[in-house]
């Protein structure tokens, strides 16, 4: 390995290290705030936390005047997708070990690829049909689904993961024509509506107490950082390089989750897991190659 390319690594690795560090939190605080707030009112305050800091940094840095209302179908679109998996995900968090969380989680490449071909029109192959295949063998095993243990919390989990390749399947087409403020912008905008709506709509929306308002604060900050830190080890290095790195997330979510909440350590989670990571750096591997050649 030459230096440069050690260099480049050791930068993404950094960067992936700030990104699983920000998602371990967010998993904690959410897991934490869900005693006193449900998904709805945790999306709402984390994406009003999340206005503050988008427009302040736009501000700093000079991009506000860039925030333009061209594509506000597509945003409306993608941001729907996203706030029902991440409110999936916020549900899913409080009611199954947070490993298996995240294991399911890893899924979402391999519904990017199954999802493509039919809303980016991008062909559908062979090697990508293996790795949905092989991913999916990694889900049964990490559901080991059966009468006894499927639950809402398991069917949560898994759907978060789809929704959320709808939303980075969305989000590849905006960045072909608008830039990371305008997306940053709407995403916290009309998250905070959604949020807004769906927590009121029985007309009680609970305020975050004096000892939540910080964790609530930290969920608005940590999902923020977690994806600057991901999109910007994905900038310096190939995602062949981020996404091993990025897989350590769920040791160590396994880890804390032992640690803090007593889950267990399930080999079948990891084995599930291994499928699952296998068959998503199969397809950027052989994409790499395809896009050499």
């Amino acid at each position: 390995m030459t230096t440069a390319l050690m260099n480049t690594t050791l930068q993404a690795a950094l960067w992936m290290i700030g990104a699983i560090c920000s998602f371990t939190l967010m998993a904690v605080a959410g897991r934490t705030v869900s005693i006193e707030l449900d998904t709805f009112e945790i999306m709402l305050f984390r994406s009003l936390t999340g206005i503050a800091i988008v427009i302040g940094v736009a501000s700093y840095v000079g991009t506000l005047r860039k925030i333009s209302a061209n594509r506000l179908g597509l945003h409306t679109t993608r941001n729907i997708c996203h706030f029902t998996g991440q409110n999936l995900w916020f549900y899913a968090i409080t009611t199954i070990p947070l490993a298996q969380v995240f294991a399911l989680e890893f899924t979402t490449p391999i519904w990017v690829i199954l999802l493509s071909p039919l809303l980016l029109k991008e062909r559908l192959t062979s090697i990508g049909l293996f790795c949905a295949g092989l991913g999916f063998v990694g889900i049964l095993m990490v559901a080991r689904p059966d009468p006894s243990n499927i639950n809402a919390g398991l069917v949560a989990a898994a759907s978060c993961a789809v929704f959320f390749a709808l939303t980075a399947i969305f989000t590849r087409k905006l960045t072909q024509t608008e830039n990371i403020t305008t997306i940053l912008f709407y995403l916290t905008v009309m998250q905070a509506v959604f949020g807004l709506i769906c927590a009121g709509i029985d007309g009680d929306i609970a305020v975050p107490s004096q000892a939540a308002l910080p964790w609530v604060i930290l969920i608005g900050c940590a999902g923020l950082l977690a994806h600057f830190c991901l999109t910007k080890a994905l900038s310096i290095a190939p995602a062949s390089i981020v996404m091993p790195i990025d897989f350590v997330r769920l040791p160590t979510i396994a880890v804390v989750g032992m640690l803090i909440y007593d889950e267990p350590i399930e080999v079948w989670i990891f084995a599930g897991a291994a499928l699952i990571f296998a068959a998503n750096y199969i397809n950027i591997t052989q994409a790499n190659k395809s896009a050499k050649t």
